[in-house]
This record gives C-alpha cells, structure tokens and sequence, in this order.
C-alpha cells in the first residue's frame, strides 16, 4: 500500500515538470543506494513486526486453556538444509493452508518462538544456523491460513461457516464498472489542451481520459483508449478528428510503455491510427495538424533530451522527416496554416522557423534584435494577416514577419531571415496562453496578473476581467461562441462565461487520499495535498462546496447522522465540518504524527482515528457529532496505522498497519487488544477496508510486496470489493474473495497511483482517487443481465449522461433530456 509520507516505496508513474523532457536521468550509483537503503529499511521493519509477533503469540499461549473439543493444528514446518545455510524461499506472494488437524504434543513453547523468529530471518536470507527439522502447533478452534509478504507471515482464521476451503471457488462478479465522470482537468502542468468543437462539445483531457463534455447539455462522453497519461491534443482542420498524445510511464513490473499519438473520430470515438509507437521517448509533448492540404500531416515533437521533430503522413502511418530540435523544453509547435512546409516551434529561450524542403527540415532562430530576449517563449498564434503573435515571459506580445536577406551587411549568402516587427506590453508576469477571435480580435491570458485581455486585431485593449487568486493562472483559452469563453486554470478547473460576470469555487490540484461518502445521499467528500476539502453532488455532477485548511487533508468520514464530516490533516489534527454551514464545529489534535484514517462506530457513538505515530485514539461522540471525547486509547501495533474498521455491533475495531499486522480491538471492555486473535474470525464488520484480512486475501496478486494495494472498500450489500492499486488500476472483486490469484474485473483511467475507492450508500456508483494526477473518476455499477438489474440498488436510478470509447454500444451519443439548471450567473465551473 502507498504510504503518503516520506517513506512510500513507489512515487508516481510520470513526471509533472514541463522541463522533465530536458532533465538527465538520476545515476545509476545513486539509484542503486536508495535499492540499498529500501533493502534495509525492510529488514529493519520485518525484524521488529516479527519480533512482536512472536511475544504476542507466546505469553498468551502460556495462560489461555486449551478450549474444549478444540484440536491442535499444524502451524508451520521450519526446514534446513543439511548443509547449514538455510535457504529461503519466495514468500513474496506466498500463501499456506494448515491441512489435516494433528494431535501433536508440544512441551516447549519456546520452540514456536525459535520457528518464529528463524521465519522471519530466513526471508532475509542472513540465517546461518544448522537447524533440525521442526513441527511447531498451537491450539486452536479452527484451520488458518498463513500468507507471506515480503518476508513476513501473516496468520488468518477460517471462519466457522467455511467448511472445506479447498472447494471454494473464486468467479468473477456478476457486477462491472462503466465510467461515468471525470472530475477536473489538467491545467496545472499542461498547455493548449482546451477546444472547442463544432457539436459544442468542450475536448480537454486528465489522466489517462480525453473528456468530450458537451456545454449545454452538461454530458460528457470519454476517449479511453490511451495507456498512460495524456499530455497533449490537436484538433484536425475537418473539427471532427482528434490528435492525442500521451506519455511512456510503466507497467506493473517496472518495464517501459511506449508512448505514441491516437488519431480518433470525436463523433463515433474510434481510433483510426496509432503514430509512432516505438519512435518517441518518455513521451509526447506537443502535436499539430497542418492546414493547408486538409489536415494531411501531423508534426509531433517528443520528450527526449534532443525534443525530435518528426512530420507524419498521417493516412499513411509513415514518417516523412526527422529532426532533433533543441535541448531546451519546447512548449508548443504548429503549422503554418497557408504553407505546410513551414513549421514554428517555441519554448525556453528560442522561437524557431522550419522549413519543410525536399525530404529535409532546417531552422531558423527568431532575431529579437534590439528588444530583450525573454526566458520563455510561452505561446504562439497567427493572426488572421499571416503574422505569427508569440506571449514571452517578461508579459509582452510579439509580432514577427519576414525581413528581407540584408546584402549589403551579410553578402550574397544572406537569407531572409524572422524579426520581431512590433512589442506589445500585455501583462504582469508571463503571457500564458493566446487565442485568435473569428473576427480577429485576440485574448490573452496572464499567469501572475491572472488577467483575460480581448485586444483588437491591431492590438489595442479593448475589454479586461481578472480570475480570483484561488484559481491560479490563467492556462488556456477556448472560443465557445465569440462572447463566452472557455478558460482553463493552474488550479485545475474549467470556466465558462463572458468578460462582466463572477466565478465560482475550484477543484483539487495536487495528490488526493481523503475519501468520504454520505451515509443517505449521493454526495461525497475529497481532501488532499492541496488543503483543500470539497464536496460533490454524484448525481449532478457537481461542485457543491470547497474550503481550504490550513494543513493537508488526509482522511475523512461522514457521521452517521449524516450531519457532520471529520477530516483527518497531516500534524495529528482533525477537524469536525458542519455539512450544512460549512463550520469548523470541533478542533482536536492526537499526536503530531499524521493521520491515516478516521472511522466513526456504526452507531455514531464512537469514532477511531488511526495515526502514523502507531496509536488508535477512540472518542466517544455525543450531541449529534459536536461533542468529542476521548475514550481511550489502542495500544500495540508496532508500526503506523493504515487502515480500519468497526464490528457491526459497534463494539470491536480491525485495524492494519505499515508492516502487514492484523490485530483486533475490544474498544468498549477499555480499547484491550485481542490476543487470540481466531476469536475473532466470525465476527461481522459494518465496513471492509482493511487490505489485509481473510476476506480480502484474494485481492492481492502474485508478486506483489505489499505496497501494490492502497484501499479496498466492500460494498454495502457485501457482493464486491473494489481494490485500488499502485498500477494506475481499479479492479472489482466478488465479496469475499479468501483465495489467491482471485479474478477480477480491471479498469483504467487513472494516470497515477489510485489512492482511495469508496461506493456510494446504495452502492450505485463507484468513486475512485487518483493521486499525482488529482483525477477523480465517477464510475456506474452495472449489473449483467437486465433480469438481475431488477433487484439491485442501480435500477431505479436516472441513467448515464456519459458514454465512453470503451464501450462499443456507446459510440454515437445518447439523448440527454436533462433541462439545464439556471443559474444566476453565466460564468460557473464545469466539472
């Protein structure tokens, strides 16, 4: 599971700096002391967790009778070699069954605290003892299940209703997930990815997902068939053809994705060319139709360190030229739109011309001449005259032409060459992003004024609004009709409206864990890195509320009542939020360590917060959730907390922590850890999100070290486990799943390790969270069969208003009798 604090083991698949092409890779030498490090952290860890474990079994073997009727079982074999170097075997993604109950008599319990401990040290391959073979056994009710990760033996019960394990047998749910919103958008790191089309549908993309979301009908309909991270679009000359790139990234098992461009169809969402898949590197940075021979090329430049230029015959998949364009980040290319056969590129200290001559591409750098060279050129158009208007970041716009070759000065050899003819002073700060009215007028976005200028086609100002600083800067620019507009921000959210009217609150921007859903409606809550706590409406759709903390929120849970919403902040606070007046109602601090989960009692009458400082704090709740008190505290785990949950009786707590323990709580007898742990293999829990448990043991995949799962959540009528993992994936499990190599069904769409999954209360949705991508996915349960569709949750609900590339019955867009919401202002966020 992924540990949000200095010690994860994996960090996310791709890099979010625009300059991340042009970055050298870390030494090998230094990659392989952090291998090094990690390898002793493990053994460090492991050790300890052992150690522990071993204490715990033993003094409670000591003075516990053996139960009557009760059996003893075969625990585990200790086997050496004769030659006294014990080996050790793959206890990766072990899992051991106890099989036939022995009556085996042990006098030395001692013995089991020796297997125990030489378990433990033989996964780290550092025993060098000559050992015996050796039975140890304790007495137990009923069989257990020994499951290994990363060395360490994690020991779970069958419960009493399971009679013969060996016969249970793992199918794939009879429920599947369809997407059906994708919350947000990628302005943070990202330029140019706004459009408009003519079936006035917005085209944007996050994640791993090219969103269609069409304006006035409030639909959305998703492009889904890219592999990995999303980094730029282009809009063919037809309007209806659309070129997406994406990044490299890796798979499950650390190898390298090609990155490559999708040429698809916006109406029927199908991909009708693959470009350059095992041409470029790391990914792809910028892409362009050309225009003047109806769109039959297409100029990609890579992220490698050399950003290579390649011309592509599209229709034809080949590739026509290739040439290295600079070692500088480049931030955008286009064709001139009256000549294919020249090609500008801009980006940190250069705006180059190319020209397309016989097979070859050559350059010519942009004379700034007397005017000060900026640092960045940001962004560049051409005007409706031909002229090419670049946005720098000293806050100018510059209008370039052609000079004639200077004879006289250079010689014969002189060329024609490209000066700036015109500065205009537009904005404080860099001139983020320009767009070119129909008429000819120009817009200009700012980055530190945060500034929306319309300039008229000879570039005097005529109209101004400013974007409030809680949205960040202005990235993008999208004409919707020549009045309203389109704009996308730093801070991750769409606007649309014209110049005179507000806006609205914002989404995340940064790494998301915290995930809540209301116990009777369909909304839910969000918190992240960011600071920020937002809620949304699932079934609009919507942004209901945001605020910011003063710290970083990492967990989160509604009462039951529905009223009031815990946070969980990264310094060992956590606040209580009226849902309604958005008030902080209660402030309280556990530790100074963060926070990783807060759980409230199926009652209400309790709420547990599990910390990184090893402790679960237990408060009793009284006046609605406005009074806390604290109640006790659970003592024990040798490792931070990850995860928990309560028993449906309110009295008992499950809990997980960093180094693979599973212990169990008497919370009302004075918050006692359970010592026999197999007194608790039939008791009922009111939620399921503990990763480990033998539930759940099914989930994880063969190979994995114990960091590839970081939430699971069961659903609320117990037929599925969603499972959220470090590969960018969500999967769908039946419920329970207690065997190994379980199926499941898999989902894509994230671009980034998914944090955090959470049903809806009647189970009709699924919400997942993604983490360096700040993705929020919405997606539908759907039952297969329209016969079973009759008893489940989902069938009284509206239907879809999204279709996905996915899904073949999806590819012409569904009829949406949806009426718009009116609103009192015509400028809001679009979601």
């Amino acid at each position: 599971m992924r540990v949000n604090d200095n010690r994860s083991v994996r960090f996310g698949r791709v890099s979010y700096d625009v300059s991340a092409g042009s970055s050298a890779e870390f030494p090998d030498r230094l990659s392989l002391m952090e291998v090094r490090l990690q390898a002793q952290e493990d053994e460090i860890t492991l050790l300890k967790s052992s150690l522990a474990d071993a204490l715990r079994n033993l003094f409670p073997s000591m003075d516990s009778p053996n139960p009557v009727g009760s059996q003893p079982a075969l625990w585990m074999v200790c086997i050496t070699q004769s030659t006294g170097i014990t080996t050790a075997p793959d206890y990766s993604s072990a899992f051991y069954f106890t099989p036939d109950l022995q009556n085996i008599n042990l006098s030395d319990l001692s013995l089991f605290l020796l297997c125990e401990l030489c378990s433990s040290v033989r996964s780290l391959n550092v025993c060098k003892y000559k050992l015996q073979v050796a039975l140890c056994q304790i007495y137990v009710i009923c069989q257990s299940i020994k499951m290994f990760i990363r060395g360490r033996p994690i020991t779970m019960y069958i419960p009493s209703n399971i009679q013969n394990y060996d016969e249970l047998k793992m199918d794939l749910p009879s429920e599947k997930l369809e997407l059906d919103w994708v919350y947000g958008y990628r302005g943070r790191d990202c330029r140019g990815n706004l459009y408009m089309l003519p079936s006035g549908e917005a085209v944007y993309f996050l994640a791993c997902v090219v969103v269609l979301y069409h304006v006035t009908k409030r639909t959305q309909r998703h492009y889904r068939k890219h592999t990995d991270c999303v980094r730029c679009l282009a809009i063919h000359p037809d309007k209806v053809l659309i070129a997406s790139g994406q990044t490299a990234g890796v798979d499950k098992d650390g190898k390298p994705l090609q990155p490559f461009v999708h040429i698809w169809d916006s109406t029927t969402l199908v991909t009708l060319q693959q470009i350059g898949l095992g041409t470029f590197e790391r990914g792809v940075g910028s892409v362009a139709f050309s225009n003047a021979d109806a769109g039959a090329f297409l100029c990609v430049i890579d992220d490698s360190n050399e950003h290579m230029l390649s011309v592509w015959d599209w229709n034809k998949n080949t590739k026509v030229v290739e040439v290295k364009s600079t070692n500088e980040a480049v931030f955008a290319v286009e064709f001139n739109p009256a000549d294919t056969n020249n090609i500008i590129t801009c980006g940190k200290s250069h705006v180059y011309f190319w020209t397309l001559s016989a097979g070859t591409l050559t350059k010519k750098q942009g004379i700034f001449g007397k005017y000060k060279k900026p640092k960045f050129i940001m962004c560049f158009v051409f005007s409706l005259t031909g002229d090419v208007l670049t946005g720098d970041s000293e806050g100018n716009i510059l209008t370039w032409g052609k000079s004639a070759a200077d004879i006289k000065t250079l010689g014969k050899g002189a060329k024609e060459t490209f000066q700036i003819m015109k500065q205009t002073r537009a904005h404080e700060g860099s001139v983020f992003t320009l767009c070119v009215l129909q008429g000819g007028a120009l817009l200009s976005g700012g980055g530190k004024d945060r500034r929306i200028i319309r300039w008229s086609a000879d570039l005097a100002p005529e109209r101004e609004c400013e974007i409030p600083e809680k949205y960040g800067a202005v990235r993008t620019i999208a004409d919707v009709d020549g009045e309203e507009l389109l704009v996308g921000t730093t801070r991750n959210a769409i606007l649309r409206g014209t110049f005179s009217d507000g806006f609205v609150a914002t989404g995340h921007v940064d790494e998301m864990w915290g995930l809540a859903t209301h116990p009777f409606q369909n909304i839910f809550l969000t918190c992240g890195n960011d600071k920020q706590v937002c809620v949304w409406n699932a079934e609009e759709h919507s942004l209901s509320w945001c605020t910011t903390l003063e710290e970083s929120g990492l967990c989160a849970d509604f009462s039951p009542s529905g009223a009031v919403v815990s946070v969980g902040l990264s310094t060992g606070r956590w606040l209580v939020l009226d849902l309604q007046t958005r008030e902080v109602v209660s402030d309280l601090i556990d530790g100074n360590e963060q926070l990783s989960v807060i759980r409230y009692s199926p009652d209400g009458s309790f709420v547990a917060v599990g910390s990184h400082d090893n402790f679960i704090y237990i408060y009793s709740v009284t006046e609605g959730g406005r009074r806390y008190t604290r109640f006790g505290k659970c003592t024990g785990h040798s490792s931070f907390i990850t995860h928990l949950d309560w028993s449906k009786d309110g009295k008992y707590i499950m809990s997980n922590s960093g180094d693979y323990e599973i212990l169990y709580w008497d919370v009302t007898g004075g918050c006692k850890l359970l010592r026999n742990r197999y007194e608790s293999k039939d008791r009922e829990w009111a939620s399921y999100t503990c990763v480990l448990g033998f539930h759940v043991m099914g989930v994880w995949l063969e190979g994995s070290d114990g960091t590839d799962i970081n939430a699971l959540c069961r659903s609320h009528s117990e037929r599925v486990v969603a499972v959220a993992d470090d590969f960018c994936k969500v999967h769908l499990f039946q419920y329970p799943c207690p065997k190994p190599k379980a199926p499941s069904h898999r989902y894509e769409g994230h671009g980034s390790h998914v944090t955090n999954v959470r049903f809806t209360h009647c189970d009709s949705h699924l919400l997942s969270l993604g983490g360096k991508d700040a993705c929020i996915l919405q997606w539908r349960v759907k039952r297969s069969g329209a016969a079973d569709n009759k008893d489940h949750p989902n069938f009284s609900l509206p239907p879809s208003t999204s279709t996905s590339s996915s899904d073949p019955r999806n590819q012409r867009e569904k009829e949406n009798k949806a009426v718009v919401d009116a609103s009192e202002q015509n400028l809001f966020l679009i979601h």
